[in-house]
């Protein structure tokens, strides 16, 4: 299945392993230890706009790079250092890339890790490979988190600002606000309120869950990459950010999905849709700001993101109308 050519895709613009200077190619090089780099692949996904490169040396070892400096973005290099100390403490179990070294001078960041040899899941999502990442997903949850992540921040810590999105909005709302977005503002601004009070848990949440940051091999093993938003919360969060992704290409029951992962979990269905409208909040917060620093195309992305939700959270509304239960939207 092909995606849908009216949809925006999670993808930025990149500088490539030639643009790197030739002193972080040489470090990477030295940290691969394998030769020269003969062969150097950019991969699509994602919106950094530094380098995302499979790399091949001489003597034929293989890596995936990323690096980028002060110049390109400004807060990318703390991006890359988040993830390489978050990557390096990851224990075995967890789906992830293992970090082969990373390169830091101050200005360029760069992280070598394991190359895996896998595909980003097909958008619209196939029935077989949604499953698999939901039971990944879900290992994830299990997860024990390690000493060296003690420190790692609460969802809630990590996501206030975030989920401050819609007061934001209705305090200065935009000339083209959505009629139905203005007409339900208070609810959705309470919505996000009770989202914070749902966001406890001691989970291991990578909180950037979509069909570009996974890689499915030819076995159907998950493995989940990009790490810097890292956090500990509850079990069903990474798995309510998989549906936002769904939604957005559409062909499955996103409800229905939604209620099993409550039903699993042992959650409130009611506090995922209050967390999903906050991130709703978050996305048409966002989108309606100037593009970042070489980021020309995630402001498309996070606006087809806040309409996604906006149309979630409507169909959600109609339905519990119909049904007499007296939900707010």
């Amino acid at each position: 299945m092909c995606h849908d050519p009216g949809v925006v895709l999670a993808s930025g613009v990149r500088i490539g392993w030639a643009d790197l200077p030739e002193r972080v190619r040489s470090a990477v090089e030295g940290i691969i230890g394998g030769g020269a780099v003969v062969e150097a692949r950019s991969q699509p996904g994602g919106f950094s706009p530094g380098t995302a490169d499979r790399v091949r040396t001489c003597t034929g070892r293989r890596a995936f790079v990323k690096a980028v400096s002060r110049e390109l973005n400004e807060q990318s290099p703390e991006l890359h250092r988040r993830e390489a100390h978050v990557t390096a403490a990851l224990p075995a179990t967890v789906p992830a890339p293992r970090l082969l070294g990373c390169y830091d001078d101050a200005i360029w960041v760069a992280l070598v890790l394991q190359d895996v040899d896998g595909h980003h899941p097909a958008t619209s999502w196939r029935p077989q490979e949604l499953t698999r990442v939901l039971a990944a997903l879900a290992d994830l949850a299990r997860a024990a988190i390690p000493d060296p992540l003690a420190d790692l921040p609460t969802a809630a810590q990590s996501l206030a600002d975030d989920f401050g999105g819609w007061r934001r909005v209705a305090t200065d709302p935009p000339p083209d606000l959505d009629p139905w977005v203005a007409r339900h503002l208070d609810e959705l601004c309470a919505l996000a309120d009770r989202a914070m009070a749902a966001l406890a848990g001691d989970s291991l949440v990578h909180t950037d869950i979509r069909a570009d940051n996974l890689l499915l091999d030819s076995h159907g093993t998950v493995t989940v990459v990009d790490w810097p938003w890292t956090c500990r919360g509850p079990a069903w969060l990474d798995r309510l950010l998989l549906l936002i992704n769904v939604r957005l290409f559409g062909g499955h029951d996103t409800q229905a999905l939604l209620n099993q992962c409550a039903a699993d979990t042992d959650a409130e269905s009611a506090d995922l849709i209050a967390t999903l409208a906050a991130f709703g909040g978050y996305f048409a917060d966002r989108a309606r700001r100037p593009s970042p620093a070489g980021l020309p195309t995630v402001r498309a992305f996070q606006q087809a993101q806040a309409d996604v939700v906006r149309s979630w959270l409507q169909e959600v509304g109609r339905v519990r109308s119909a049904a007499k239960r007296g939900f707010g939207i």
